[in-house]
């Protein structure tokens, strides 16, 4: 059994602590202004790269279904929504993908992202 510790999860009776993690933050809702921005608006701005551990989320929870879904990419775009809002990188849309780059021990999303500095 995993437990807490100061610098990040240990497995009781190693010294082996996990501080890699994989999102900056996970927060609850858009802190930043509403952008209008439709589907076709984000399908104009060209994905890059950027580091799962620069992300802010913006959803608590997941529905697995989402996450272990074949074609959970078949409705949306294939890639990530990210809004950077005051210096910080919010993952709008696409959390579902970001979880499944992490699991396959990948560290950078390409995603698309708006820059609402």
């Amino acid at each position: 059994m995993l437990s807490r510790g100061v610098h990040g999860w240990r497995h009781p009776g190693t010294a082996h602590t996990l501080e890699r993690v994989i999102f900056k933050a996970v927060g609850d809702g858009r802190p930043y202004p509403e952008h209008g921005f439709t589907q076709r608006d984000w399908a104009n701005i060209p994905p890059r790269q950027i580091l799962l551990s620069e992300l802010v989320t913006t959803k608590r929870e997941l529905d697995l279904h989402s996450l272990l879904a074949k074609d959970s990419t078949f409705y949306g775009d294939l890639f990530p929504h990210v809004v950077q809002w005051q210096g910080t990188c919010y993952l709008e849309d696409g959390l579902h993908r970001a979880l499944r780059a992490a699991l396959h021990q990948r560290t950078v999303l390409h995603a698309r992202i708006l820059d609402l500095q």
